[in-house]
């Protein structure tokens, strides 16, 4: 039985949908999009760079879709093959199926993501629930994960209850409150044209997943003995940087952090950050 739509309606979802389009029709390099079918369900690609390149995957956030990467897969694919991937049961083409986060299935469907590919190992960069399904994957195939690029993970500490509130709040007050939502997401970042009315659309239309990330466990990340880097802002509305990189710190032994001021959870302008981190682009 096919999963319920993760959008409010039929037309909301194509208000979505053309948005995506339009956004890939901009595209700043040479791209290509395939779906490939993992386990738990159809999974959508955009592809970019040479195809020999050091293999580089990106998982975007809670409630959007790999659109996110436009501002940075230019400076990546320059290094990397990059794979840009729709998360399952978010606002992208992926299918709209919606595992347990308990259960192994995220992790699961990243291997049946790499797999398909034909990716042995791969960098792997995810924003919030993107990092999130990183460590969920890295901490049981810790072998398939070069080095992670983690941007305010979720699963290492308790998200910010005054967000979570915010957030309840500003589906009671219509357009206004979503726009003073996705405004608070940024910190002191300027918002570039067009993002703030594309993430509005997106958050009118979509419905987003109830619940909370579960945390990992202290053995669970240590099993990250690949070099890990962990990027954030001092104005993170959802989750607090400085206590993620002291819980991180005693239990990774190759850990790297950079926390921005002013930044915000939806991070702007980071691949220098990112590309200073992995140097050349080798995996090893």
């Amino acid at each position: 039985m096919n999963a319920p739509s993760v959008f409010k309606t039929p037309a909301g979802e194509q208000a979505v949908m053309a948005l995506y389009d339009a956004i890939l029709e901009k595209w700043p390099v040479p791209c290509e999009t395939m779906m490939i079918p993992t386990r738990h369900g159809e999974t959508f690609v955009v592809a970019s760079g040479d195809a020999s390149a050091p293999p580089m995957i990106l998982l975007h956030g809670a409630g959007s879709c790999s659109a996110v990467w436009v501002g940075e897969v230019a400076e990546y694919s320059r290094h990397f093959r990059v794979y840009a991937v729709d998360l399952l049961g978010e606002a992208g083409r992926s299918a709209p199926n919606r595992p347990s986060w308990s259960s192994p299935a995220y992790a699961e469907w990243l291997n049946d993501v790499l797999d398909a590919l034909k990716i042995d190992t791969a960098i792997l960069v995810g924003l919030s629930q993107g990092a999130w399904t990183i460590l969920k994957f890295a901490t049981w195939k810790p072998e398939r994960a070069a080095k992670l690029v983690l941007m305010t993970p979720g699963g290492v500490i308790p998200d910010k209850m005054s967000f979570l509130a915010r957030a309840v709040l500003s589906m009671l007050l219509g357009k206004r409150g979503t726009r003073n939502l996705v405004r608070s997401l940024f910190g002191d970042q300027s918002i570039p044209d067009g993002t703030e009315e594309a993430l509005t659309t997106v958050t009118r239309h979509f419905k987003p997943r109830m619940g909370v990330l579960p945390l990992f466990s202290d053995d669970d990340l240590r099993r990250l003995t690949m070099p890990v880097f962990l990027i954030g802002g001092t104005k993170d509305v959802v989750r607090d940087l400085n206590k993620i990189a002291a819980r991180l710190q005693p239990l990774l032994p190759d850990l790297t952090v950079t926390i921005i001021p002013g930044a915000g959870h939806a991070l702007l302008n980071t691949t220098g950050h990112v590309m200073g981190f992995l140097g050349s682009g080798d995996t090893k």
